[in-house]
């Protein structure tokens, strides 16, 4: 354990895991195909409808994903169609989804809802309980004082 604390402004900013995942989402659109996908709207012409996002974003946002391999293109065909494609989560992909919950997390109490509440929320089949974003040590220690976390060098 080191004793060394180091200060955010000592982190070369292009150099930082936060830098490279923005970099990897792109863009609010990003972020939102990635939830629609996490909640199994798949396919291109669901996804346009859904979002009210262009074909030309889409389909730019899309391609992004794909190359960044959180995303991957699976054919379909349906009966009397040509065969389109439609897109599932990766290994890389299906790790964004603390992000994604910590977003909907942030939004559910500091941008409310009209009536005051979340629009929806997220329950463990197993238990019917609410599922949140949570920071946690290694040692499985829920870190609810942002204080108590340092940055350390790496040797």
């Amino acid at each position: 354990m080191s004793n060394v604390r180091l200060d955010w402004s000592d982190v070369e900013a292009g150099d930082c895991s936060v830098t490279r995942t923005v970099d990897l989402l792109g863009d609010g659109w990003s972020v939102l195909v990635l939830r629609d996908v996490f909640n199994g709207v798949r396919r291109f012409d669901d996804l346009t409808a859904h979002l009210g996002i262009s074909r030309s974003v889409l389909t730019d946002r899309l391609a992004r994903l794909v190359d960044a391999g959180v995303l991957e293109r699976r054919p379909y065909r349906e009966p009397g169609d040509r065969e389109r494609f439609e897109y599932r989560l990766t290994g890389k992909g299906r790790d964004l989804q603390t992000v994604l919950v910590a977003l909907m997390d942030y939004g559910d109490r500091w941008l409310r809802h009209e009536d005051g509440g979340p629009p929806v929320v997220l329950r463990h089949d197993e238990c019917d309980t609410e599922v949140h974003a949570r920071l946690v040590c290694d040692h499985g220690h829920v870190v609810t004082d942002r204080r108590t976390v340092r940055l350390d060098p790496l040797d």
